[in-house]
């Protein structure tokens, strides 16, 4: 007997316990049903799935093809992995595609993307394992991917038991936003799914966006409210970055030759053709140099190669266009004096614009003056973002390099002006007499504030940007500070007053001792950049609707 209709909750109910107390209806029952053999087919099909699937995701391809039909000639990387299993493992072969039992293929997309998904959380799995409890730091950074959606990357820090520094990338997620609150949630969010506690945080590190670093909204803040301990440390290799661009704004000389340098690259390999005509008249000249033994050869020398664009994010990418237009100017005057002879249009009229510009003797003192500045910075840059860099070889190097741009501001001009001069009546640009008054172009005599060449660009040009160079170094790579001020949570009083007398002497030993030669220690690097670099490649223009995980 049942109370109300037969949809209601008490005859729900009352059908709920019957099938309890049936045993036959218990997923036991219909499990051990199966037979021993069926199972044993059901695992190797499985195992073969996620095999094609670990692969995939290891090399970062796509699973899926564009048409994965019967008759198709290339299903997709999946199936046509799966197949290549088929054809060479006869146990595969008795249980998969066409042999599988009734509806156990495990070949649709929804298999699959559970497959990855538990990929996933079995990784992360085993990077919270391998955390513990430990105290760490993150490093975080937004962009935007193919599909124009904010992405977050975050990337786990920490110091194993052996006393190496491991980095952990912890995967992507999508954020409403860029703002300092949205990605503080999302940080959040994550900490609170993988059980993570803000009390084990003890540093963080990102760009120098205003929504990450802001004093009084960033995200940096916003930790910091919540875990005083979660010091921030600016990625180093992203802040000698941002020095050197600084710099190039502060000048307006050399922001101006930045953008005329900028729109060289961008004339010459605007089309096909153009760069067609560049790579000829670069290996003419290379004959021609090889015919009248002016030329080194040697593995690796004299490969074909373009001029390299230069972008604000990728760091070392300015240094290497200054090089590529220093070894290809004749070839990029030709191809510009090309242009211009082609037919008289607006290309042709900015071809010629540039030409004026670049067959000056300020353009190429500029071009070279920044090369060296470049240069001298550009091994440390490089030293920067390695992995394993420890800080006291990394502030070594910052002293270094302060050091050398320090000799080049009280040694270094004349030599530069020669090079530059040598360089300009190879290619037939007039060199100014360094004592003769400088004329601003585009302004009169009579008008132009009285002073040499030799002040212009010694004074105004050399070393106005080696002081501004210096003085963005002073100030960004500063930062010493003792652990105590640092973490006050971690010290009593008292820890406090013994650590006043023993630092010192540590910080000999540690100096002094070929024991700690080797020592690895905390640097912020370029690991959270990297992932949006492996991002691109992954999530491409064809595969744009992928899931982040």
């Amino acid at each position: 007997m049942h109370v109300g209709p037969v949809g209601s909750v008490h005859n729900k109910a009352r059908e709920a316990a019957t099938n309890l107390m049936n045993q036959n209806t218990h997923i036991e029952t219909a499990v051990s049903k199966h037979s021993d053999q069926a199972r044993k087919a059901y695992r190797t099909c499985l195992n073969a799935s996620i095999k094609c699937t670990k692969f995939l995701l290891r090399q970062g391809l796509a699973f899926r093809g564009h048409d994965e039909s019967a008759t198709s000639s290339n299903k997709g990387n999946y199936l046509e992995l799966l197949q290549f299993l088929v054809d060479n493992d006869d146990k595969v072969r008795e249980v998969v595609m066409e042999n599988a039992l009734g509806n156990l293929k495990l070949l649709v997309p929804c298999i699959q993307k559970e497959i990855v998904n538990l990929c996933a959380l079995e990784t992360l799995d085993a990077i919270m394992d391998g955390l513990k409890d430990r105290f760490f730091s993150i490093l975080v950074d937004e962009a935007r991917d193919v599909s124009v959606k904010e992405q977050m990357a975050m990337v786990l820090r920490y110091v194993d038991d052996k006393g190496h520094v491991i980095e952990r990338f912890v995967g992507i997620q999508r954020v409403t936003d860029t703002t300092s609150s949205s990605l503080k949630d999302a940080i959040d969010t994550f900490f609170s799914r993988n059980g993570l506690s803000l009390s084990k945080l003890r540093g963080q590190g990102y760009d120098g966006a205003r929504n990450m670093r802001g004093e009084l909204n960033g995200l940096k803040t916003k930790i910091l409210r919540e875990q005083p301990c979660g010091y921030y440390v600016h990625c180093f290799a992203h802040q000698l970055q941002l020095d050197l661009v600084a710099v190039a704004k502060k000048n307006i000389d050399i922001a101006s030759f930045f953008a005329t340098a900028n729109s060289v690259v961008n004339h010459v390999g605007a089309s096909c053709k153009r760069r067609d005509l560049l790579r000829e008249q670069l290996q003419e000249e290379l004959v021609i140099a090889f015919e009248n033994d002016c030329l080194i050869t040697g593995r690796g020398l004299n490969q074909e190669t373009s001029l390299k664009r230069a972008g604000d994010t990728r760091w070392n990418s300015h240094y290497g266009t200054l090089i590529s237009i220093i070894s290809m100017f004749s070839s990029v005057v030709h191809v510009l004096q090309m242009v211009i002879d082609d037919n008289p249009n607006e290309s042709a009229g900015e071809a010629n614009k540039l030409m004026r510009e670049i067959r000056t003797f300020e353009f190429v003192f500029d071009l070279f003056l920044m090369k060296v500045i470049l240069g001298l910075t550009n091994d440390l840059s490089q030293a920067l973002q390695r992995k394993d860099q420890e800080i006291v070889n990394a502030m070594a190097l910052v002293k270094s390099c302060k050091e050398k741009l320090h000799w080049m501001r009280n040694n270094g001009f004349d030599a530069l002006v020669d090079k530059v001069s040598s360089f300009c009546y190879k290619h037939h640009i007039d060199v100014p007499n360094m004592e003769e008054a400088f004329i601003l172009p585009g302004r009169s005599r009579r008008n132009a504030p009285i002073k040499t060449n030799h002040h212009h660009y010694h004074v105004e040009l050399f070393i106005y940007v080696i002081d501004e160079q210096i003085t963005e170094l002073e100030d960004c790579f500063n930062e010493v500070t003792s652990s105590c001020s640092i973490y006050p949570q971690d010290f009593s009083d008292e820890d406090r007053l013994v650590l006043e007398d023993q630092l010192e002497n540590y910080i000999h030993y540690v100096r002094s001792s070929s024991d700690f030669s080797q020592l690895e220690g905390i640097v912020a690097t370029a690991s959270v950049e990297r992932a949006f670099s492996v991002m691109n490649i992954v999530k491409g223009p064809l595969r744009n609707k992928m899931g982040d995980q």
